[in-house]
C-alpha cells in the first residue's frame, strides 16, 4: 500500500470488480431462465391466468450483490416473469449504487436499466436532485444489515453503544488521522443507519469521523487491507468479514430500529407509465417471489441460487444462516432464530410505507443532501406507488389481512428512545441535537 493512497484503493478495487465482471463476459451478469441450475425448478405453472396483456416483454432490471436482491433473483430463476408474460426480463448485476443509479438515468434505451433493487432512498434523490422521474413500487425487505469494526475495536466493547467509539476518533484526529467508516452511497440507507448510530452515541459523522463510499463486495477487501474501520452494508458481506476473522459485527440494523425499511423495487416512472400492464406483471413476479424467499423451507435453495458466479460469486455458507437469523456477531455474541433478521414478507415488510419514505427523506434533510424546503409529503406522494403494489397484491391474491390500509405505519421507536412521528417530521429534525441543518 505503500503507492496507493486509501481513496484510491477503494475505487481501485470497485475498478477491478468491473473489469473482471467484462471478463466474465455479460452471461455471468444476465440470469438464465434457470436451465443450467437444477436446483432453480419453476416455482409454479409458467402462465398464469391472471396475468395482464403486457405491452412489452422486455425489460432490463439490476441489482447488487446483496442478499436483499434475493426477490429479484428467484423471479427470474423460478419463472414468475415468465408466469406473469414478462419473458424477456434481464436481471443484470451492478459493480455499485452509483452505477445503478446512471444506468437508471439512461434507460434501457440507451444501454442501461428500466428498474432495479434499490436504497430506499436513491429513487427519491434522483427524482429531486438528478431530475429523472421514478416510482418506487414495493419494499423489498425489512431488516438485514449490519455495523461490522475491525478487531481492534473488541476491548472497547463497540456494539450497540458508539460512544466507545468516540476517543478512539478523538486520539485518531489529535494524530492528524481519521477513523474512516465505509458506506455504499451518500444519502442511502447504509449512510443514514451509520450516521444515526454514530449520532446517537454523540459522535458527528462530518466532523469526528470521514465516511467513505465503497461498493459492497469491496468492503470486506477495504477491511483487510485497513483503508477502513468499519462498515455498514447488506449481507453477505458482514458474514464474510466474520468467516474471514478480519472483524465483527457490532450491531445488526434491527436492533437500531425494529423492522426498519431498507431495499425498494423501484422503475422509471416513463417506463412504467408507457408500460403499465408490463409493470404490474413485474410487480406480481416480485411480489410472489418475496412470499417464496420468506419461508423458512426456501432459505437453503434461495441461498445457493443467490451464491452463484453470475449473482454473488460467494460461498452459500456466507449466506445461509443470517438469512435464517443466525447471527455469529464474531466477538463471542450469537443469536439463534433472531427476530432482526432479513424479512422479504412476513410483517408487511413488502409494503411500501409512505410514512417510511417520509422518514429517508426527514434523514437526507438531516444531512444536507436534501435542501430544508424540500416538500416532503409532495414528493412521497409523487414517486411511492403503494397503489400499484396494492393491485399487484390483490391479482396474485394476497389476502385482504396481509394488504395494509393505512400509508403509515404510524410513530416509529429507535434503539435510542427517540420517536419518529410522520404526521410532525419537523419536531423530530428539530429534537436531533447533531445534524447538518
Amino acid at each position: 500500500m505503500t503507492n496507493l493512497s486509501r481513496r484510491k484503493f477503494i475505487f481501485t478495487t470497485g475498478a477491478a470488480a468491473a473489469a473482471s465482471i467484462v471478463a466474465h463476459g455479460c452471461s455471468s451478469n444476465t440470469a438464465s431462465n434457470g436451465g443450467n441450475n437444477p436446483s432453480a425448478a419453476p416455482v409454479a405453472n409458467v402462465t398464469s391466468a391472471n396475468a395482464p396483456k403486457v405491452e412489452t416483454t422486455k425489460a432490463k432490471l439490476g441489482f447488487i450483490a446483496l442478499t436483499d436482491s434475493a426477490p429479484l433473483i428467484i423471479a427470474k430463476e423460478k419463472g414468475l416473469f415468465a408466469k406473469y408474460g414478462m419473458t424477456d426480463v434481464e436481471v443484470i448485476k451492478q459493480k455499485s449504487w452509483p452505477v445503478t443509479r446512471d444506468n437508471l438515468k439512461i434507460g434501457s434505451a440507451g444501454g442501461g436499466i428500466d428498474g432495479a433493487h434499490i436504497l430506499s432512498p436513491m429513487p427519491y434523490l434522483m427524482t429531486i436532485n438528478d431530475k429523472v422521474p421514478m416510482y418506487l413500487l414495493a419494499r423489498l425487505n425489512t431488516n438485514g444489515q449490519a455495523i461490522s469494526v475491525a478487531n481492534k475495536f473488541k476491548e472497547l466493547k463497540v456494539n450497540l453503544e458508539s460512544k466507545a467509539l468516540k476517543e478512539a476518533a478523538t486520539k485518531a484526529k489529535a494524530d492528524k488521522k481519521s477513523l474512516k467508516a465505509g458506506i455504499t452511497f451518500p444519502g442511502g440507507t447504509h449512510d443514514l443507519w451509520m450516521r444515526y448510530w454514530l449520532a446517537a452515541g454523540g459522535i458527528n459523522p462530518d466532523q469526528d469521523m470521514v465516511l467513505e463510499p465503497v461498493p459492497p463486495p469491496q468492503m470486506v477487501a477495504n477491511m483487510k487491507v485497513n483503508t477502513i474501520d468499519a462498515f455498514c452494508v447488506g449481507e453477505p458481506w458482514n458474514a464474510q468479514l466474520v468467516s474471514q476473522k478480519l472483524g465483527y459485527s457490532a450491531l445488526v440494523t434491527g436492533e437500531l430500529w425494529k423492522d426498519h425499511p431498507e431495499k425498494a423495487f423501484a422503475m422509471r416512472q416513463d417506463w412504467v407509465d408507457k408500460n403499465p400492464n408490463a409493470a404490474q406483471a413485474i410487480l406480481m413476479a416480485i411480489l410472489e417471489a418475496q412470499q417464496w424467499c420468506d419461508k423458512l423451507e426456501n432459505k437453503e435453495e434461495m441461498c445457493k441460487i443467490c451464491s452463484d458466479r453470475k449473482y454473488f460469486n460467494v460461498a452459500a455458507a456466507d449466506i445461509i444462516e443470517r438469512a435464517k437469523g443466525n447471527i455469529d456477531f464474531g466477538d463471542g455474541r450469537t443469536e439463534k432464530e433472531f427476530p432482526y433478521r432479513m424479512k422479504f414478507w412476513a410483517d408487511n415488510a413488502s409494503y411500501p410505507y409512505k410514512s417510511h419514505d417520509i422518514w429517508f427523506l426527514t434523514e437526507d434533510i438531516r444531512w444536507g443532501y436534501l435542501p430544508k424546503d424540500t416538500k416532503v409529503k409532495e414528493i412521497v406522494d409523487q414517486v411511492n406507488k403503494e397503489d400499484l403494489w396494492k393491485k399487484a397484491a390483490k391479482a396474485i391474491g394476497v389476502p385482504d389481512s396481509q394488504i395494509p390500509t393505512s400509508s403509515s405505519r404510524g410513530v416509529e421507536t429507535f434503539f435510542d428512545g427517540v420517536k419518529f412521528d410522520p404526521e410532525k417530521p419537523e419536531e423530530y429534525l428539530q429534537s436531533l441535537k447533531i445534524k447538518k441543518v
